[in-house]
């Protein structure tokens, strides 16, 4: 069967930033014929559950600063970037080609993440890990991308 990573809230693990998790009906439909590798970058890079909401800043070029900071101002950037290369190393590790992230997060946005005001403004952009598993050959897709998958 086909190895798909898979942010692990889509799939009911309580790891959001908020302590529950975005489960996807839609994706559970599929378990019978693809093998689910759940992920939590914001996890694996350290930071605990539940966590301060963050986003990717926006500074005069918010794609180049590559900055995440959380509600009270605090830089969480290594933490992103740490739990990214995790879930790097695991795609590598299991032969996985095919990542289903969760939208708007700054880990695993993929179709647009907030602006950084959390003020649920969107802008263009990708979060950290989906753009790591994009940079190295992985196709990345959102929770409302996978009519491809039936």
């Amino acid at each position: 069967m086909t190895k798909i990573l898979v942010s692990a809230c889509l799939i009911g693990v309580n790891c959001t930033y908020r302590g529950d998790n975005n489960l996807s009906l839609k994706l559970l439909e599929l378990v019978d014929r693809f093998v689910f590798l759940p992920v939590c970058p914001e996890q694996l890079g350290g930071l605990p559950t539940p966590r301060p909401r963050a986003e990717v800043t926006t500074s005069a070029d918010w794609r180049a600063a590559k900055l995440v900071l959380d509600q009270f101002g605090n830089d969480v950037t290594q933490n992103y970037l740490r739990g990214a290369e995790e879930v790097l190393k695991i795609a590598k590790l299991s032969g996985v080609n095919i990542a289903i992230l969760k939208s708007r997060s700054p880990s695993c946005g993929c179709r647009g993440i907030y602006d950084g005001t959390f003020s649920g403004v969107m802008v263009d952009g990708m979060g950290i890990t989906a753009e790591l598993l994009l940079k190295n050959g992985i196709e990345v897709y959102s929770e409302d991308e996978t009519n491809f998958l039936y």
